[in-house]
C-alpha cells in the first residue's frame, strides 16, 4: 500500500463525512470505588445462592410417592449406581463431612435447609452428609427421603448407623 493510497482513503473519508456535527461528549463518570466493587459483587453472589437454592428447591415435590419400604431402613440407590454403595453407607464406611439437624422444623423450613444442604455439599466437593430427622411425630422421617430421591444429585441414602445416628439419621451420598 503506498503513500498515495492512504492519501486516497482519507480524501474518501472527509468527503464522505462532509457536513456532519461533532457530538458534544461532556459527560463524567467517576471511576467506582472498591466498596462499591466489593457490595455489588456480595449482592450479585447472595442472588447466586438464593437462585441456586430456589433450583434445588424445584426438585422436592409433597407429591411424589417413590417406590420406598416403610417397613424397613430407609435406603434408596439411584438408578445405575453400584449396589456395594448401599451397603458402605449402612456400613459406616463412610463419613458424613456436614451434618444437618432438622429437629424442631417445619416441613417448609426442612425443605429449604435440604436445599442448602445439597447446595453446600456441591459447592465444598463433599460428596456424604448426615440429615438428624429425630422421632418426633415421624412426619419428617418419613417426607424426608421422598424429597431426596427426587434430586438428581442423590445418588444414595441409607439409614444411618449407630455412630452417625441410628434410627434417627439418614446418611447420603451427593454427586458433586
Amino acid at each position: 500500500m503506498s503513500e498515495d493510497d492512504d492519501l486516497d482513503d482519507f480524501a474518501l473519508f472527509r468527503s464522505e463525512i462532509k457536513g456532519a456535527k461533532a457530538l458534544k461528549q461532556d459527560t463524567f463518570v467517576p471511576p467506582r470505588s472498591k466498596t462499591q466493587l466489593k457490595s455489588q459483587l456480595a449482592k450479585k453472589e447472595a442472588l447466586k445462592n438464593l437462585r441456586e437454592k430456589e433450583d434445588t428447591l424445584f426438585y422436592f415435590s409433597d407429591e411424589y410417592e417413590p417406590l420406598l419400604n416403610d417397613e424397613s431402613a430407609v435406603k434408596y440407590l439411584r438408578e445405575n449406581e453400584d449396589s456395594y454403595l448401599l451397603k458402605q453407607l449402612r456400613r459406616g464406611d463412610f463419613s458424613p463431612e456436614l451434618f444437618l439437624d432438622l429437629h424442631g422444623l417445619t416441613r417448609e423450613q426442612a425443605k429449604m435447609e435440604l436445599a442448602s444442604l445439597i447446595q453446600a455439599c456441591e459447592n465444598e466437593n463433599i460428596f456424604c452428609a448426615s440429615i438428624m430427622t429425630g422421632y418426633g411425630t415421624f412426619t419428617l422421617k418419613k417426607q424426608i427421603p421422598r424429597w431426596l430421591v427426587q434430586h438428581p444429585k442423590i445418588r444414595a441414602l441409607h439409614q444411618a448407623p449407630k455412630e452417625w445416628g441410628g434410627d434417627a439419621a439418614i446418611l447420603i451420598l451427593v454427586d458433586v
